[in-house]
């Protein structure tokens, strides 16, 4: 978060005009006509040309979204074209509404976030930007934006991903051949360039919805061509998780990612942003910064776990319990010594070369794949094996943990945008603020 300029508070005093006009009745009018409270909750005293919108019997008002303007702009360092304001009216109260669901929906299910963690999130975006929480609170106030403006989103922020993987986490399984698949294209892309990236998600409700959210990433775009940083629109904009981090990919291969994303990327030089790519339902943007060569092969490395039984025992035995070395969760540390046999004595050798491996052994570990159990070797009156836990074929291909850590990320926010609007369709949402831009949220 950048600190604002003169030009930025300016920005932000108009659109505050803007917004409370109509919000209460001029000073020279002797009464005021009376006003239609059909439809506003009961619980709502406040005058009903304030309310931006009715979320479930839950009100958003005009005040709110100015607050959550503000700190945008905020956000922007004042960078922001006041072109885009409507826009970002429209963002900020769409992003409301979904956070209010978002907070309804986990309170059916009793999950409310924890004080002390808003508390230390706040305090973990003021240690970022240099600030210690009162100074942060003092800059948000210059801005006319509450503190409880940042709790608010910050809570939504926790609760949301906690719930979807509370209900949806066990259901996501990520198959072997997926990863299988992933590594694969990996190795054969390991000669070519990496990309520094970065993203920008813009979920589609609808494919009727299509054409207008294309349409909104192009004006996205258009800003981005005037002036405005990337990492700006991503933070206010994007529907990724990278969002926060402006969203940075950091170093990526193109078979890393969906193949309609990588089609677009490599065809463009360092500098440039994609148009809007459909893809897995949601319009992509995506910036490549740089471009680098591939690394030069370093030497192949294993993380083995290895097992060794004594012939004394009986060539059967041993070999019957070396055996289950496959089936021992080999890779788990402690897990490594169950059921292996009195005599068995298992190890876990992390990251070695084919050096560090006694020349005896190196016909059985040197093809050795991920997740394979090596052929029994006879040395020293004992029989020998080894499981390999992980494979770096000095390519710098991420692991076969983390690709398929990043699978299932990726399964799990398909399946979170999917569960919003599910929860949007089932909700009565009633938008009363109108203005020009990008869709906003629609009525239930």
């Amino acid at each position: 978060m950048m600190m604002p300029s003169a030009k930025n508070l300016i920005i932000s005093t108009g659109l505050a005009i803007v917004l409370s006009v109509g919000a209460s009745a001029p000073a020279l009018a002797q009464s005021a006509p009376a006003e239609d409270r059909t439809g506003v909750p009961e619980s709502y005293v406040g005058p009903v040309s304030a309310i931006a919108a009715i979320v479930n019997d839950n009100v958003i008002t005009t005040f709110d979204v100015e607050q959550r303007v503000n700190l945008m702009i905020m956000a922007s360092g004042g960078q922001l074209n006041p072109q885009i304001l409507p826009q970002l009216q429209n963002k900020a109260l769409q992003d409301l509404v979904q956070e209010l669901l978002k907070m309804q929906e986990a309170h059916e299910f009793e999950l409310a976030p924890d004080e002390g963690e808003v508390e230390a999130e706040v305090r973990s975006l003021a240690a970022q930007n240099g600030l210690s929480f009162e100074q942060l609170k003092d800059e948000l106030e210059k801005n006319g934006v509450s503190i409880a403006t940042l709790r608010k989103q910050m809570a939504a922020n926790i609760v949301w991903p906690r719930l979807v993987q509370g209900r949806y986490g066990k259901r996501v399984r990520v198959r072997d051949q997926e990863v299988d698949a992933t590594l694969e294209r990996l190795r054969e892309e390991a000669t070519q360039e990496q990309y520094l990236l970065s993203e920008i998600c813009i979920p589609v409700p609808s494919p009727e919805q299509a054409q207008a959210y294309y349409d909104g990433g192009m004006q996205l775009i258009e800003q981005m061509r005037k002036g405005v940083p990337f990492a700006v629109v991503a933070q206010q904009f994007s529907a990724c998780t990278t969002a926060a981090a402006g969203g940075d990919m950091g170093w990526v291969r193109a078979g890393e990612l969906p193949d309609e994303i990588s089609q677009a990327i490599t065809e463009l030089p360092p500098g440039s942003v994609t148009n809007p790519i459909p893809s897995e339902g949601a319009f992509m943007i995506m910036a490549v910064r740089d471009k680098r060569e591939a690394v030069q092969q370093g030497e192949k490395t294993w993380t083995l776990a290895y097992a060794g039984a004594p012939l004394s025992v009986g060539r059967a035995a041993a070999r019957q319990d070396i055996e289950k070395l496959a089936t021992s969760q080999p890779c788990g540390g402690g897990a490594l010594r169950q059921d292996l046999g009195p005599d068995v004595g298992p190890a876990l050798l992390e990251n070695v070369t084919l050096s560090d491996i006694d020349p005896r052994f190196h016909s059985v570990i040197e093809n050795l794949a991920a997740g394979e159990l090596s052929a029994i070797v006879e040395a020293d009156d004992t029989l020998h094996v080894a499981y390999a836990c992980t494979v770096d074929e000095g390519l710098g291909i991420p692991s076969r943990e983390a690709i398929e850590n990043r699978l299932y990320s990726r399964q799990l926010e398909r399946i979170s945008q999917q569960y919003l609007r599910d929860v949007e369709r089932k909700a009565t949402v009633d938008i009363r603020l109108r203005t020009q831009g990008a869709p906003v949220a629609q009525n239930g």
